[in-house]
């Protein structure tokens, strides 16, 4: 009986060939603002709710202890404003090669996503509001896998129009069950 699986890709290695090596493609230089610009968004929401509730509660002894985890909470942002979106630029990288999509995210921990093409159901683009300011698109590429889609963040929109066009024409001309 002959198995009709799909062949595992090759993990994309190092010179050496002895560990997975980085993808070649770095996200839009302008990912860096964008984050900045999103998690701003979020933190003021949050901002101005403690502030409400803190302002408005009666004077008892949980106000200050409101008081203190406003403070941390808004020594927290100012880091993940600050920080995280350089950290997150440097380590997030991209690359489609051969019979494979390669993506590396993250900036306190690292994710690296390898799913072979012959595997890819869709190929979808999206452009939040914030991120048409600027120019950028997300390209998800949806897989049989448990782990759900992988998503290569922040490209320039154009190259992400160009990527998605590939890889719809790539998977498309690409034998195998995409199961």
């Amino acid at each position: 009986m002959t198995s009709t699986a799909t062949p595992v890709p090759e993990a994309p290695t190092d010179a050496a060939g002895d560990r997975l090596r980085e993808p070649a493609h770095r996200v839009s230089p302008r990912a860096v603002r964008y984050w900045v610009v999103n998690s701003l968004i979020g933190n003021v929401v949050v901002w101005a709710i403690l502030f409400a509730v803190y302002w408005f509660l009666p004077d008892r002894w949980w106000a200050d202890a409101l008081g203190w985890l406003f403070v941390v909470i808004m020594a927290v942002n100012v880091v993940e404003v600050l920080v995280e979106p350089t950290i997150r630029y440097r380590r997030t990288r991209w690359e489609v090669a051969g019979d494979k999509v390669f993506v590396q995210t993250g900036w306190l921990s690292r994710d690296q996503r390898i799913a072979p093409l012959s595997r890819v159901q869709t190929v979808d683009t999206h452009r939040g509001a914030v991120m048409r300011l600027y120019g950028l698109a997300n390209i998800t590429v949806t897989t049989a896998s448990a782990a759900g889609p992988i998503t290569i963040p922040c490209l320039d929109s154009d190259l992400a129009d160009r990527v998605t066009a590939d890889l719809a024409r790539i998977t498309g001309q690409t034998h195998g069950d995409a199961t």
